[in-house]
């Protein structure tokens, strides 16, 4: 059998022929010379020859292996990706493109689709540690296998099985959900309780608490003097949905001689894979139950999040430790910035612009670089920003968000104020780009919240993010020098969303105004900002002339020639001026959308029934954008209504 010759040995042949070829030149043998010659070339013909059919024999064996794959591996019913070490992707098969990815996939790292995989842990390749992940709107089981393609070369190839278990997971979801109680407002009721009906008010609250437990048959653990935790079967959670959670109304029914609605907080967790999954699903639906100012019930089941009660107005229970505590945080992190940045939300009114000025001169004043990100949406503010531009000291406190992105590096801070809900901030993919993040605001928590924030301080109890701010300022400088402009601008926004100080106006509110007024604010300027021209008047009043008024509640829609979103809000304000109207909805279309404002007098809550329709705010105040013609809004606002407001 003929063996192929190894390279150095045909070197070496080659190398002898070409010396004897040439000694035999040198000394006139020319006859031996080209003896020599033709077995060089012969030997030369001959390597090739077998170096083609070795490369041919490998492009079939080539091809026969990727056929193989197509065959086998491509056309496979569930999803197959070929991965590094790092993560990064080689190759996926049909499925894998079409389930999983429709970008690029080699310009992808498999973390990036499947987001809470382990890389580490796959990378072992044990099946006995498959993972479950949730990549779009399916559940599958994860593991992986390694290619050893070389054995000289240290990164190896992983071959990754995306199993669907998407209709096995009420399978593995455990029967068991948990609860989580809290008393939340157990301290200010005592204290307006007289002491020797104390205990009995502790007592009736603890009897209501572990009966209910005794009725859903659960296991019941007291484990704060206002903190409870249940493990419940999952069963009773639904009986509890259908009865809209009347604990609540129990609770709040207990007369002791209090002279304050005792009120629960309660968060459930149901539907994931194990009780620590649930109980971690609970943590965060009581966190949103407090944040959205107690008195409510939110079921968490796995993504889908759902809220019942939240009729009580807030009860104001902030307390100065807690302001002071913020605002030295704050202060640190603004002096380990580089440089500040502040945004609001989309269509700013006072109360945003008023907190983002009365931040931007106190990070002037710690000697930081701040700018205001401010777009073309400034018909709430047009007048204050008239006032502003007539000081050249406010030159470059403006800046849009494409001139912001120039100056973003890894120290910049973003203050992200009046608002904390993703979808109406005012530029979320430069809000996505910064990683440093605070966030300020007064709004009703939202399950749509802003990630990764270095700092969420969010008081649902404070009248407005200005009321906030004011007393940030007083615990961040101890001298501030507030221009009166400055204290107009947040006195503008308190005055704003308290209705004049007719909603939500707590003490700390009035200690805030009169701080502001003590700098020089001046109440008639504030004024000034909120009066309507001739034609505004004309569009709100056509707009309460033409609203449809049935038990106490008010429907309007601003005429079609109006799209200016202030005007909405104030008709809203004007119509609950009425005798006889308890709560109102103004509707305005615009482009395309539609703009609600929700307004309400005592216990009717606005905010729930906007909620539900995608928007948000407090309990008597709230609004909503919705991308749709009028006549779909109004229906769809009028079964939120019927859903949500009992007659």
């Amino acid at each position: 059998m003929k063996e192929r010759l190894q390279k150095y040995d045909i070197f070496l042949i080659c190398a002898v022929i070409i010396l004897a070829s040439i000694i035999s030149f040198y000394t006139y043998n020319f006859f031996l010379a080209t003896i020599f010659l033709v077995i060089l070339l012969y030997v030369i013909l001959y390597e090739t020859i077998n170096i083609n059919n070795t490369n041919d024999q490998s492009s079939l064996i080539t091809s026969k292996i990727k056929l193989n794959i197509n065959d086998n591996i491509s056309d496979m019913s569930y999803p197959i990706a070929l991965i590094h070490e790092n993560g990064e992707i080689i190759w996926g098969n049909k499925r894998f493109k079409k389930e999983l990815s429709n970008k690029d996939i080699e310009e992808q790292n498999i973390l990036s689709i499947a987001r809470d995989l382990d890389l580490q842990k796959l990378l072992k390749c044990d099946k006995d540690l498959k993972q479950r992940v949730k990549i779009k709107e399916g559940f599958y089981s994860v593991y992986a296998n390694q290619i050893k393609y070389d054995e000289d070369k240290e990164d190896n190839l992983y071959i990754v099985y995306f199993i669907e278990v998407s209709n096995l997971r009420d399978l593995y979801a455990t029967k068991e959900s948990v609860v989580l109680i809290e008393v939340d407002n157990l301290s200010e009721a005592l204290e307006r309780t007289e002491e020797n009906n104390r205990p009995m008010l502790v007592a009736e609250v603890e009897k209501a608490i572990n009966a209910y437990g005794q009725k859903l048959k659960a296991m019941i653990v007291k484990y704060e003097s206002n903190k409870y935790v249940l493990s419940v079967q999952d069963k009773y959670i639904n009986d509890e949905i259908n009865c809209k959670f009347d604990i609540l109304e129990k609770i709040s029914g207990i007369d002791i001689g209090n002279k304050l609605e005792v009120t629960l907080s309660i968060g459930v967790g149901r539907g994931g894979v194990s009780p620590q999954e649930n109980y971690n699903f609970a943590v965060i639906a009581k966190e949103l139950a407090l944040g959205r100012g107690g008195d409510q019930v939110v079921v968490k089941n796995n993504d889908k999040i759902h809220f019942f009660g939240g009729n009580t107005r807030e009860l104001e229970k902030r307390t100065r430790v807690r302001a002071r505590v913020i605002s030295q945080a704050i202060k640190e992190l603004i002096f380990e910035s580089s440089n500040v940045f502040i945004i609001g939300h989309k269509n700013p009114d006072m109360d945003c612009l008023g907190a983002s000025v009365g931040l931007w001169t106190t990070i002037k004043q710690l000697g930081k670089n701040c700018n205001i990100i401010l777009e073309q949406d400034i018909n709430a503010i047009e007048y204050y920003l008239q006032q502003l531009k007539k000081d050249s000291a406010y030159d470059n406190m403006f800046i849009t968000g494409e001139e912001a992105e120039k100056y973003i590096n890894d120290k910049t801070l973003l203050i992200i104020v009046d608002v904390h809900n993703k979808g109406y901030v005012k530029n979320i993919d430069l809000v996505e780009k910064i990683n440093r993040k605070i966030i300020i605001d007064h709004h009703r928590r939202s399950p749509d919240i802003i990630e990764g924030a270095l700092l969420n301080y969010i008081e649902v109890y404070a009248s407005s993010t200005s009321e906030m701010v004011t007393e940030i300022i007083q615990y961040i400088l101890k001298k501030p020098i507030i221009k009166p402009l400055e204290a107009e601008g947040l006195l503008a926004g308190i005055v704003m969303d308290t209705k004049c100080f007719q909603f939500k106006s707590g003490v700390r509110t009035f200690d805030a105004a009169a701080f502001l007024r003590e700098l020089g604010a001046d109440t008639l300027e504030v004024k000034k900002m909120f009066a309507d021209s001739f034609e505004d008047y004309l569009v709100i009043a056509e707009t309460i002339k033409n609203a449809e008024v049935e038990n106490n509640l008010a429907i309007a829609v601003c005429p079609s020639s109006s799209s200016n979103t202030v005007i909405v809000a104030r008709a809203a304000d004007e119509l609950l001026n009425i005798s006889g109207i308890d709560v109102c909805f103004v509707l305005s279309e615009s482009n395309g959308s539609v703009a609600i404002s929700g307004r309400s007098v005592g216990d009717i809550n606005v905010q729930v029934v906007l909620e539900e329709i995608g928007g948000g705010g407090h309990m008597n105040m709230a609004g909503a954008k919705l991308n749709m013609p009028m006549a779909e809004a109004l229906s769809l606002l009028k079964e939120s209504i019927a859903r949500n407001i009992k007659e």
